[in-house]
């Protein structure tokens, strides 16, 4: 079976989304994403990278559907940022059947207030301890002067997840381009690669 990988986006504001829609411009494309998919490429990786629906107010069902798009099996290679991180939390915690290749979460976001319109987005589950077991890793990217939310919800994984890995970057704040200034992140790419054949 061919590898593949399914990278999953964050939730821009309401504004953003707007943009966005208007531009007709993905938002995989605006920071390291739309490289990190051109990179996988490259090494004979089928990419998918939607255009998660409702991005700036995402509703759970319509989320699931449009991965179960992608196939998810042993081989595929799953990566999420932010919102699109806690997604990939919440959809291995409810689908303890599933096993799936490398997980790579950058600055996970798992619904803690931050000022945006509430979501129930992550409402009603439990994190699975054991998720990691299904994988061949997971490992957790977050930065030192990234959001609060951010930490807090990577304070509730360690505490919680077993066996996951956790990567620290100093001054990369979101993840996004106008912290980063650049869309390259050769380091998730590494991740990504590393232990999954």
């Amino acid at each position: 079976m061919m590898r593949n990988a399914i990278i999953v986006h964050g939730r821009p504001s309401k504004r953003q989304y707007y943009i966005l829609k208007i531009l007709h411009i993905r938002p995989t494309t605006l920071i390291w994403q739309g490289w990190l998919k051109k990179q996988l490429s490259k090494h004979g990786i089928e990419v998918d990278a939607p255009n998660m629906p409702r991005a700036s107010d995402p509703n759970w069902d319509l989320w699931c559907r449009e991965v179960e798009k992608s196939k998810i099996g042993p081989q595929t290679i799953l990566v999420g940022h932010s919102c699109g991180a806690g997604f990939w939390i919440r959809y291995l915690s409810e689908h303890p059947d599933l096993r799936v290749g490398k997980v790579v979460l950058v600055a996970p976001w798992l619904g803690d207030d931050y000022g945006a319109p509430p979501t129930d987005f992550f409402e009603g589950y439990k994190i699975d301890p054991n998720l990691v077991s299904r994988t061949k890793g997971v490992t957790i990217f977050y930065s030192n002067n990234d959001f609060k939310v951010i930490h807090k919800a990577v304070s509730r994984l360690k505490s919680t997840v077993k066996n996951a890995r956790y990567r620290q970057f100093n001054n990369y704040g979101h993840f996004t381009f106008g912290s980063m200034k650049t869309r390259k992140f050769p380091e998730v790419l590494e991740e990504c690669l590393t232990g999954n054949t």
